[in-house]
């Protein structure tokens, strides 16, 4: 699991925290999951001493499946990997917004304008 996970961190921009509405990698290794859910919620577990969090979400799957974990910080923003049921388990929130970045029209500052370069055209194209 720890190998899987370090060529992951290699592959995704992951963030280090975890909010409601982030996109989050789950990883299992029994049942095999390698699956993408969004946070939709996430509580405190006052029943606890420590910091624990029930963290809901919903695995972007069809149909959609929603879940509950009750995870720690640490376990919730991929710093350590846990187990459940005694099955290795992988979660963190992945970055999924483009880093900014801005070109100067003809590699100059002229007039101090910058230009976004323009969006690339997705692989799909439309069948009728």
């Amino acid at each position: 699991m720890q190998t899987m996970v370090k060529e992951l961190k290699l592959l995704l921009p992951f963030k280090e925290t975890t909010e409601v509405g982030d996109i989050i990698l789950i990883v299992a290794k029994e049942p095999q999951i390698l699956q993408y859910a969004v946070v939709t919620g996430i509580d405190r577990d006052d029943s606890r001493k420590d910091e624990w969090w029930h963290v809901h979400f919903s695995f972007l799957s069809i149909p959609l499946q929603k879940a509950s974990w009750t995870l720690r910080t640490d376990q919730m923003t991929g710093q350590e990997i846990f187990t459940m049921g005694g099955e290795e388990r992988f979660v963190q929130a992945v970055d999924v917004h483009e880093p900014e970045q801005s070109t100067k029209l003809n590699g100059s500052s002229q007039g101090g304008s910058e230009k976004k370069p323009a969006p690339k055209k997705g692989g799909l194209r439309r069948i009728k």
